[in-house]
């Protein structure tokens, strides 16, 4: 049988990051890939002359992994401070529900 403290305790809810936050930091890693993919085919297409298609070609897929792998860390770092502050705020109202006494 539970004791009459452990059935009070509801559990405590995930801290990972809601679904829409995963959602919307891996859309900004596929527009920010895509985006300095874009910037780096133009920029080397407009200062090659003659036909550097291979060339505009391979510096559009390294710019789109450095933009992509920029954006990628900054969203696991954001997710992770998202988890990290919803625990600490659920740990709270845990504290501030079953205050302990001092002696």
């Amino acid at each position: 049988m539970e004791s009459s403290k452990e059935s009070r305790l509801s559990p405590l809810r995930s801290a990972a990051p809601s679904r829409s936050a995963r959602i919307l930091s891996f859309i900004a890693i596929l527009i920010s890939g895509a985006c300095g993919g874009l910037v780096g085919y133009t920029v080397t297409d407009l200062q090659c002359s003659g036909d550097c298609v291979a060339l505009s070609g391979s510096v559009g897929l390294a710019g789109a992994g450095l933009a992509a792998g920029g954006v990628g860390i900054v969203c696991v770092l954001t997710l992770r401070a998202m988890t990290e502050w919803k625990t600490s705020e659920q740990q709270k109202s845990v504290r501030d529900r079953y205050p302990v006494e001092e002696s």
